[in-house]
């Protein structure tokens, strides 16, 4: 019988506290597991690790999922850090970048969320917009701390997102930032009404797609079930799916998380 898509999703790395404990942690929102389980998936949580151990680790999943979190260091799209640019969390950068990498090396499925995508979007020379407001005049993209809001983003005919989702739909969101310049190899598969960047696509890999909102938040799970169908696709099969998970083959600042649901 074949075995669910195994899917990496990527953590924080922050102080936490359960129980009597206040530790540093390695967190992710249980949304993301459950949103991934329910298309079908398996979820395994891809802690912050040192960057030569990506590819290792990276070569026994089926898919990414690049979760949202902290803002970027602006130092990796040569920026300099705006002043509501919150601080980086370099082993958080440092691991997800090498994840990224292997990954599209790979050519396995990768889906980046809000931070995720952002993150696709530099490693292919892209820059970002570090707060928002300043450029769109609001903060409807962000309009509660602790909370997601709906606005309406428009995806592109043509895409593999404007296929998934056609027309205008309601998303949730929580962003100060977003995409500025395009990254080489990217596309624009959404944007909100004012213009801002909700989702691309990479022209180079068989499923590379980045959404600025949360979909493992929102009510519409077709986002999360096209990463699942396309890590147990056959042409997506690879060393994890055909030798077994035991098998190996030769080769040469605290994020807080936000339980408001958007229907």
């Amino acid at each position: 019988m074949p075995q669910p898509p195994l899917i990496g999703l990527t953590t924080y790395l922050t102080t936490a506290q359960w129980g009597e404990w206040d530790l540093p942690a390695a967190v992710l929102p249980a949304a993301y597991a459950d949103c991934v389980r329910a298309a079908g998936g398996r979820a395994v949580l891809l802690p912050p690790d040192l960057p030569e151990a990506a590819a290792d680790v990276v070569e026994r999943l089926d898919a990414i999922l690049l979760a949202g979190g902290e803002d970027l260091d602006p130092a990796l799209y040569g920026a300099v850090p705006h002043p509501r640019t919150g601080p980086p969390v370099h082993e958080r950068d440092r691991w997800e970048r090498a994840v990224l990498a292997a990954g599209l090396a790979r050519d396995i499925p990768v889906l980046g969320v809000c931070r995720g995508m952002q993150l696709m979007n530099v490693h292919e020379g892209g820059t970002l917009i570090q707060h928002l407001p300043d450029t769109v005049g609001h903060d409807g993209h962000n309009p509660y701390r602790g909370h997601f809001c709906a606005h309406a983003v428009t995806t592109v005919p043509g895409t593999r997102i404007g296929a998934l989702l056609p027309g205008t739909r309601q998303v949730a969101t929580h962003h100060h930032q977003a995409v500025d310049r395009l990254g080489a190899g990217l596309i624009v598969a959404a944007r909100a009404a004012d213009g801002t960047v909700e989702a691309i696509e990479s022209t180079r890999h068989r499923f590379a797609v980045g959404v600025q909102w949360h979909p493992e938040m929102g009510a519409d799970a077709l986002v999360m079930q096209a990463l699942v169908a396309a890590a147990g696709s056959a042409e997506g099969t690879g060393p994890a799916r055909t030798a077994g998970r035991n098998a190996r083959t030769e080769r040469s600042a605290p994020g807080r998380t936000f339980p408001t649901r958007v229907s």
